[in-house]
Order: C-alpha cells, then structure tokens, then sequence
C-alpha cells in the first residue's frame, strides 16, 4: 500500500483547465498522486470536505526590501511579505534586484540574496531591475544572469533614478530577445509627467489627489505604445506591467490585432481603488498619500475596463505590485514630512496578502470571472511566463504541493476586511473596509501548512530560491532577425 506524507481528500479541485473532485497525495513536497478514491495511507490526512482547492497563488510582482534613494524604507523585509503572501493564499513570489546607477547588476543580486538568506517562508524568485544599461551590463552581465536562473526583467520608462531612454530599451530588448528572456515595461511618459508635476507645484497644487493629474491616462496611453513599437521593431515579447485604464487597454487591443507578443499585468488598486482614493479624509488632510502608486488609479469607468479586459482574455497576469510603506512614522510615505507635496511621497502600497481574496470574491463569486480564469491569472500564467511552470502554478502531479483550501461565506456572513486581520508589516491596507466572501482556510508550501484557521504556522527560512527557465526560445520573424 502507498504511502504519503499528506492526503488531502474530498477536494473539489479547480485549475485553469479543469474541475473535479479527487484525493491529492503528497509526497517529498511534490503532488505524487491523485484520484477520486486515493488508496494508501499517510502521516496526516486533511479532509477537505469538498472545499474548493486551488494551486497556490504565484504573485509575479512584489516589492520586498528593496533599496531606495529618496530615504524610506519598504515596511517589509523577506519574512513579513513572505508571511503576508502565505496567509493569503500565495506561495510563490518574484520580488526584484533593483540595479542602482554606478553599480553592476551582479552587485544587486548579491544584495538581495543577502537580504532574502533565511528568511523567506514560502518559495521565491528575482527579477532583475535593470537603471544602468552600459554596454558591460547588458552585453555581460545580464546573459550570464539569465542563463543563470534570472530570467525575467524590467525597465522603466520613467522615475528619474530608473528610467532608460528608448536607445537603451533596445538594446536591453535585444539581449533579452537573443538570450531568451521576458521583459517587464513600466510604461509611462517620464517627460510629460516631469513638465506637468512642475506647473502643478508651480500653482500650488500639491494635494495627494494631484497625483493622478500629474500622470493623466495620456501618459500611460503614449508611453504603452512606444514600448509596444519597440517590441515590435525587435519581435521580441514584453509584458506591460500594472495596466491602469481604457487607453493602455486599447493599444494593447491593437498590438494583439496585429499578432505582437504583447502580454499584460494589472494590478487590485486598478478594479478596486478609484481616484476617490487620493482625496482627503475627515481629520485627515494626507489621506490620499496611502493610494499613491503609479500608474494611479483611475475612475469608475476605467475600473470597469480593466474588469472587462479580466473576462475576455486580454490581460494575461493579475500581480498584486506588492510596495509597502508605512503610513504613519518618518521612513514611509510622509518621508518628506506631513506636508510632503505628492511628488515626494513614495509610490506603492501593499496588497500581497489582498490580492486573491478579493480577486476570488468580486471576480469569481461576484460573476465577473470563471474560476479557470481566476487560477490563471494568478497562479499558472505567471508561473509560464516566468519559467516556473508546471513546478509552480497547477494541481498536478509532479508539481510542487502548494495548494489553497477556500473558506467560502455564507451570503449575509461576509467578513470585512481590515488592516488588523492582515500579517503585512505595513500599518494600513487601502483596502479597509471592503466586504469578502471568501479566505484561505489553509495554504500549504509544497507539503507544509504554511497557514490553518487563522494561525500562521510557518518558520522563517522555510522558502527555497528558485532559478527559473527560460519562458521561451527567441523568435525569427523580426525583419531584422538575419542581425540579432
């Protein structure tokens, strides 16, 4: 007779592709059976009684103690945001290397191993960050790293310490076209943004909510297609991360009309947060610094784009852009002080934990999205893109067994969400208040209950690093493949 570690059983088990009842055995952290009636014994049985039992989340775009030059600190490190991610259901995340400018590639890798080293609770990659694209980085340095295991990266067209001009995105598209690897655009016009920041101080328009007006959908809209034009000139795929409204959304549209390799990521703060957001609040004039986050939030009717491009296939990942900083104290966003005009407050706000909560309970248990969809976006399309799949991202056997046992509400019991339920470091959730039908009653990291019934069980160091495999082999239709 068979024996397993675990067995899960009567799990009413969903994946991209599939639905059905069955028994998981699991064995070694990996899925090494699975049958209606799994046959066989093991050191701990869970009865699912018929919950639904989804692969355990992969967040593809998670900010974790990451080095900053205006002096605020991310309020997570590798422990906290890791703990934060297991109990919401997530057990795979891929925070970033952040090159500084002046510094080698290899010199943030090297940082960030030293900051994640026994700490992390579930498993996790690195992007790259790429600010300093020499000819030494990109022609060196960033092949012998994707061949390495690093095979995701991003660039940005804007944030002064960050941003690459057009010249330099090529030539990072090009390396990452010839050495097999993806590449992740923050696409928003950095001088348009810079003149409009300008006269809005200049006028004394310094509120939070002047966030937004600093980078108009035109600036989204404009920079979305120049990334899309140079991904096309190199038929190379690139992902355009945290869409944010209708007119990204259109080029997009466009790109995929014309058979590009574009995908795309959008973000809660863009189907839950609105402009609203960034206003004041009674007694609290600074309110809207806890949604400043770029792209920002948009209105009502842009959320409604963004929920349409979740059903009909267009986005390809939902991340949750994961960049905690506190709200209260001298190193988060009032880092230029209480006053602080909205240029200088950081950009980012938390939701690693959030993310698939909510996404469950307005997307699928609100009607928007199937439960295929809801585990595609948020577990087996950012394990494929990100070359962990089928390790990561899918109930089958030979995979990891990270895996969520779903807590469903009954209509009336709805649990409302609030920053003190939460296991971020972060001391505010831009998500307060809203209703949940649903939670994960149980995550479990490749075997081991990371998460049961309100009780984090994990230990820091219980996460392993994963180099990943390259996404996918370099295409040769670009005219200009006979040089690449």
């Amino acid at each position: 007779m068979e024996r397993y570690d675990l067995i899960v059983r009567n799990a009413d088990i969903a994946t991209a592709a599939d639905r059905y009842r069955a028994d998981i055995g699991i064995r070694g952290g990996r899925i090494s059976a699975i049958a209606q009636a799994l046959a066989g014994e093991a050191d701990e049985v869970i009865d699912a009684a018929g919950r639904l039992v989804t692969p355990g989340g992969v967040d593809g775009h998670v900010h974790l103690d990451q080095p900053t030059s205006d002096g605020s600190v991310f309020s997570d490190d590798f422990f906290t945001g890791t703990r934060s991610a297991a109990c919401g259901g997530t057990t795979t995340v891929i925070p970033f290397a952040a090159q500084q400018k002046g510094h080698s590639l290899q010199a943030a890798v090297d940082d960030y191993h030293r900051r994640a080293e026994g700490k992390a609770v579930i498993d996790y990659a690195f992007h790259l960050i790429v600010s300093d694209a020499t000819r030494a980085v990109v022609q060196e340095e960033l092949p012998r790293l994707i061949e390495a295991g690093y095979t995701s990266l991003k660039i940005y067209m804007t944030y002064d310490d960050l941003k690459l001009g057009d010249r330099q995105i090529i030539e990072v598209l090009a390396a990452a076209r010839k050495h097999g690897a993806m590449t992740m655009i923050h696409a928003e016009n950095s001088d348009c943004i810079g003149w409009l920041t300008e006269q809005l101080l200049a006028a004394g328009l310094e509120a939070p909510s002047y966030h937004g007006s600093s980078r108009p959908m035109v600036v989204e809209r404009e920079a979305t297609h120049r990334a899309i034009a140079l991904s096309e000139l190199l038929d190379t795929p690139i992902l355009i991360v945290h869409v944010s409204g209708r007119e990204a959304v259109e080029q997009i549209h466009w790109a995929r009309g014309r058979g590009l390799p574009i995908h795309a990521e959008t973000c809660p703060q863009y189907l839950f947060l609105s402009a609203e957001d960034l206003g004041v609040a009674p007694g609290d004039p600074a309110h809207g610094m806890r949604c400043i986050c770029s792209p920002p939030p948009r209105d009502k009717g842009n959320q409604q784009a963004i929920w349409d491009g979740l059903a009909s296939g267009l986005f390809t990942i939902v991340s949750s852009d994961h960049a905690p900083f506190n709200y209260h104290g001298a190193q988060g966003k009032r880092v230029a002080g209480d006053q602080a005009p909205f240029n200088q407050v950081p950009n980012g706000i938390p939701g690693v934990e959030t993310r698939l909560p909510l996404l469950l309970s307005e997307g699928v248990l609100g009607g928007r999205i199937d439960i295929h969809r809801f585990v595609e976006l948020t577990a087996t399309n950012p394990a494929r893109l990100y070359g962990l799949y089928p390790k990561k991202g899918t109930v089958a056997v030979g995979s990891d067994a990270d895996l969520v046992i779903w807590q469903m509400f009954e209509p009336g019991q709805e649990r409302v969400l609030s920053h003190s339920m939460l296991h971020s470091a972060c001391d505010y959730t831009p998500y307060e208040g809203r209703q949940l039908r649903c939670w994960p009653a149980q995550t479990l990291s490749r075997g081991r209950t990371v998460w049961r019934d309100g009780q984090f069980t994990a230990r820091a160091g219980d996460g392993q690093f994963l180099p990943c495999l390259r996404p996918r082999e370099p295409r040769a239709g670009s005219p200009l493949a006979q040089w690449l």
